[in-house]
């Protein structure tokens, strides 16, 4: 296969992924009603580790040291931006934690310049510069000013960027199954342990929270977990974040039809400039 179609196939399935996670918003902002945030961390990430265990035990067992190092890292970057994010949805709406995660488009390309001495080509700048102005529109319009759960997500979409930076470097290096493996486990003990440490645990359950629950863990967890590791490789950091970008829109729409939030005429056009920023972004050469 050529490097294109190579990469072509790759971004189509981050883009399927961004549709699943598109949903999480809603669905955790649902589920906090039950449970406090570190404690869903953790037992969301205890699970998607058992799953993922079962369904790769021999490649599991092959763990090698330098997979189970770069894995962790990984790990505690992963749960440093789940915390945050999900400390945060507790004092903003599901729309505007999606909206905010979403600048982490702005955050990968400076990441990669600093960490990866990579820069970003020119189409991908303008893409990063269309999407920023349509997460604009997209967060202004509700009229709401800026508060502590809006500041934890965009930390939230700080930490992702970092992440989606490292795994573009572990990524290529090592076994995509044992480096999953080692973000769930390390994810699913941080949470386990800071929940312990930090919070009064409440955690009680209806048919649909552990309905959503378990949708999280299996597929906006081990499946769409996977995936990103599997193919962001054959992608750029940039052009990543950029796919990742159009979460927002999606998670607009679930939050509107499951939560009532409405993000107004200007969130509907700022969706439009993402869309743009997406496709100048994916057609750019090279």
């Amino acid at each position: 296969m050529s490097p294109i179609n190579t990469r072509t196939k790759a971004e189509l399935f981050l883009l399927s992924i961004t549709f699943i996670w598109g949903s999480t918003f809603a669905v955790s902002k649902f589920l906090l009603g039950f449970i406090t945030p570190l404690a869903y961390i953790g037992i969301r990430f205890t699970i998607a580790t058992v799953l993922f265990s079962l369904m790769f035990s021999r490649d599991i067992r092959a763990l090698t040291r330098g997979a189970a190092l770069k894995g962790g890292i990984l790990g505690a970057l992963l749960f440093l931006g789940f915390a945050v994010q999900t400390i945060g949805l507790q004092y903003t709406t599901a729309s505007k934690s999606a909206f905010i995660t979403g600048m982490m488009v702005v955050f990968t390309p400076i990441c990669q310049l600093f960490i990866e001495r990579r820069a970003p080509r020119l189409g991908n700048i303008v893409g990063v510069v269309l999407v920023t102005i349509g997460l604009y529109l997209l967060t202004s319009p509700a009229g709401s000013e800026f508060n502590i759960g809006d500041a934890l997500n965009l930390v939230g979409a700080f930490m992702f960027a970092l992440y989606i930076v490292y795994l573009d470097m572990f990524s290529k290096d090592h076994n995509t199954i044992q480096l999953t493996f080692m973000q769930f486990i390390s994810t699913a003990i941080l949470g386990v342990a800071t929940a312990g440490a930090f919070e009064q645990v409440v955690a009680h359950f209806s048919n649909e929270s552990l309905l959503a629950l378990m949708y999280l863990a299996v597929f906006a967890t081990v499946i769409a977990l996977y995936i990103q590791t599997r193919y962001q490789k054959d992608s750029t950091p940039t052009r990543a974040a950029v796919i990742f970008s159009v979460e927002p829109v999606i998670a607009a729409a679930f939050a509107y039809l499951l939560l009532g939030e409405v993000i107004g005429i200007l969130g509907v056009i700022g969706g439009g400039v993402i869309i743009a920023g997406l496709l100048v972004s994916e057609l750019s050469p090279g």
